[in-house]
């Protein structure tokens, strides 16, 4: 192509823009196809060769497929969190939607026409569900840990386990974070094991002690911890505040908003009420993990500790817009009227695996001598109960797992399946069960 040959700019967008995924702006696709001409012109004056329709799309079609879109997770992990971790429930989202198209009392007292506290009736559910003296919520868990040590702690001494400071996704460090509170971080014990007199030989003149749940890992072996009883025993002794980070959100391990006894998988995963019992100060949680409401973070506690947050600057930058709050309540008030086994995490945790199997089974007959059903698991994910694992079917299909894995990831909506051992899989316990003929079909479609 010469230079002469280059499109202009508005013949450059008609070629690309039916060529999306998803339709997109005008003005952004003329900005790109501006962007591509300029870039061939460079390349052709350079002796180079250069297709401006090939330069829009290669930018183009990555930014289509980020705009954020449903999508069916057949992954079998639960709170994915490239999926947006738990889906809300039809009541919570419609709630949310309702308040997010109007005018809504976020500070005001409709009683009396003044301003309201923001945010005192999700404080009352939240007191309710844990068993608190007070409790605030924030954007999420991450800024419930920042908020709390810059509150608590602000330039002093914390003392955590060596073994707690984690990184998760996206190289998130929680040293950083807590760093960037303004407390100082002492720590003690080593990365397996750490006692309680790692605890006692520091904490005369720090302010408070740490206690974090490692929501992504789990140590095996040679290993020791200090539960939270003793921590907040020891830190009562020294008359200093004990913040328990259980990230998770599982409000109570006695699980009353469901039928029988706990799930066998949640053995071990730290309960917001229990760890308040214990003698924690204030408890940090999730509000879109096991909890399975919208992404927020929750602090309850004692009402001093809780005051002492909320009236920090900080709070401010930290807290919740109106449609969250919304979100959040109505899934509290599903717990608070015990039908939180309706909420889409927990009905998809407990679903009955004779059910399950009967959906694969069917599902595998559908696509027919390349699909086989499967012994294999879920997770709940999001780091939540590291290590544990729920008993579930799987379809198997034998195929080019790469090619149909990304043929159902261009679908709409996009399915997004997970590939094990050169074969595909589907796992249905994430998938609500009106989909899966659509999806079956798809794959017969992209199996030839």
């Amino acid at each position: 192509m010469e230079l002469r040959d280059l499109p202009g700019v508005d013949t450059l967008t008609g070629d690309v823009a039916p060529r999306l995924p998803y339709p997109l702006p005008e003005p952004v696709v003329v900005a790109f196809a501006r962007q591509a001409i300029d870039e061939a012109r460079r390349v052709i004056l350079a002796g180079g060769e250069a297709d401006p329709v090939t330069i829009a799309l290669d930018s183009l079609l990555p930014l289509a497929s980020s705009r954020p879109r449903r999508v069916l997770n057949a992954t079998g992990v639960l709170l994915h969190t490239n999926l947006g971790r738990a889906p809300l429930a039809a009541p919570a989202a419609a709630v949310a939607a309702d308040q997010a198209v109007g005018y809504l009392n976020l500070e005001v007292d409709l009683a009396t026409g003044a301003r309201g506290g923001r945010g005192r009736y999700t404080a009352e559910l939240l007191k309710t569900v844990t068993g608190a003296e007070a409790a605030m919520v924030v954007n999420n868990n991450a800024g419930a840990l920042l908020l709390s040590l810059a509150a608590l702690a602000g330039g002093q001494r914390v003392l955590v386990s060596r073994g707690e400071l984690i990184e998760i996704g996206g190289s998130f460090r929680l040293p950083d974070l807590m760093a960037s509170s303004g407390a100082i971080l002492d720590e003690v014990g080593t990365t397996n094991r750490t006692r309680l007199a790692d605890y006692e030989k520091s904490v005369e003149g720090a302010a408070a002690v740490l206690k974090v749940h490692p929501s992504n890992y789990r140590v095996e072996g040679f290993t020791e911890e200090v539960g939270y009883g003793e921590l907040a025993r020891l830190a009562a002794s020294a008359a200093i505040p004990f913040i328990a980070d259980v990230g998770s959100g599982l409000l109570d391990i006695r699980t009353p908003w469901l039928e029988g006894p706990p799930p066998s998988w949640l053995a071990g995963e730290p309960g917001v009420r229990q760890t308040l019992e214990a003698g924690a100060s204030v408890v940090l949680f999730s509000g879109d993990k096991l909890l399975g409401g919208p992404q927020a973070g929750v602090i309850v506690g004692r009402a001093d500790a809780v005051n002492t947050i909320r009236r920090h600057p900080m709070a401010r930058a930290l807290r919740v817009d109106g449609t969250t709050q919304a979100a959040l309540i109505t899934t509290l008030e599903s717990y608070a009227a015990g039908d939180g086994s309706a909420i889409p995490f927990w009905a998809m945790a407990t679903m009955d695996l004779a059910e399950l199997t009967a959906r694969s089974t069917a599902f595998a007959a559908t696509i027919g001598e390349a699909a086989q059903v499967i012994d294999s698991h879920s997770v709940p994910g999001a780091g939540s109960v590291p290590g544990e694992m729920i008993p579930s079917p799987a379809i198997r299909i034998n195929c080019d797992a790469d090619v149909v894995w990304h043929g159902l990831l261009s679908s709409a909506p996009p399915v997004l399946a997970r590939r094990k051992q050169g074969a595909l899989e589907i796992d249905l316990r994430t998938i609500p069960s009106g989909n899966d003929s659509a999806i079956a079909s798809l794959l017969l479609e992209l199996l030839g």
